[in-house]
């Protein structure tokens, strides 16, 4: 059970964050004023894995060629996956190009503004739809990313880090905070983003930087080690199939014509590595066709 004094350390929170956010956001193309709903999809959907300085001019070039969700549903496949070109996890194009056909054809070339209507749009999980809503419509639902998550760890939990994801725990931590005022509680949910990605960072965190330094748990608390349960570590993509799989997706992507299973040999030395890479792109519908008539991206 709560005390009084942490009930009111965490009542003061929002506030501050909103405060800050106004003086410290970043000017980004997806806080502007007038930015659309699909652009914002769009960006979410980038900015997933990407650091945010690689999806810029690839969100601005996207945008221009496909401004509205029923201009790529009318495009094909294989041509978002040429844009997507080096933002990596390529199968997101796909989603996104999927995505678009369904807005198109079920919602009248308009982004739903509801959750569960954004949930139902292929390749869209949870912290997407709910960004799309908060962010594109404004309204007052918790968005949780990692960065999101530390600062909740540290300032309200007293942790060094937040552990693995648990989704339906993180949303009700958010929720506890969230300001009832949909301007403000769009502005919190930003704000924390923001916060954990430039302050309140994994190493290193510039605690006299941030604004609810004083508030702050882990702060208050010694900043004790964290001892719970670690968060899975992401592969090293050097040598792995990972890398195989962009070096042949790459051939794909550069050639108007199927490229031939003796071109695809001469990508990768290692003939299991690079088969099973290849299976796996036939799998995810990035690549089609098979060893007589050649391999190419989806039409």
């Amino acid at each position: 059970m709560q005390s009084a004094d942490d009930e009111q350390r965490r009542a003061g929170i929002p506030p501050r964050v909103v405060d800050w956010f106004a003086v410290n956001a970043r000017d980004l193309p997806w806080r502007r004023p007038g930015f659309t709903p699909w652009g914002v999809l769009v960006s979410e959907i980038m900015l997933q894995q990407t650091p945010v300085s690689r999806v810029i001019p690839r969100l601005e070039q996207w945008l221009t060629r496909w401004p509205t969700p029923d201009a790529l549903a009318a495009d094909s496949p294989a041509e978002a996956v040429r844009a997507w070109q080096s933002l990596g996890y390529p199968r997101r194009a796909l989603a996104l190009h999927a995505a678009a056909v369904v807005i198109s054809e079920r919602h009248a070339g308009v982004v739903p503004d509801d959750v569960d209507a954004l949930l139902a749009l292929p390749g869209i999980g949870d912290y997407t739809a709910r960004a799309v809503a908060a962010f594109a419509y404004g309204h007052p639902v918790p968005v949780v990313d990692v960065n999101t998550r530390r600062v909740l760890a540290r300032a309200v939990h007293g942790q060094g880090e937040a552990g693995p994801a648990r989704t339906r725990a993180d949303l009700a931590a958010m929720q506890q905070l969230l300001p009832s005022d949909p301007a403000a509680a769009r502005a919190f949910n930003a704000g924390a983003m923001e916060l954990g990605q430039t302050v309140c960072v994994a190493r290193a965190p510039r605690c006299d930087d941030c604004p609810i330094a004083e508030l702050c748990a882990w702060r208050a608390a010694g900043y004790p080690a964290y001892s719970g349960p670690a968060a899975p570590k992401q592969a090293r993509y050097e040598g792995s199939d990972r890398q195989v799989r962009g070096i042949i997706l790459r051939a794909l992507r550069h050639s108007d014509e199927p490229v031939p299973a003796e071109a695809i040999e001469l990508l990768w030395p290692d003939a299991g590595q690079r088969e099973r890479s290849l299976a796996g792109l036939l799998r995810d519908g990035l690549a089609v066709g098979s060893p007589a008539e050649g391999y190419r991206l989806p039409e």
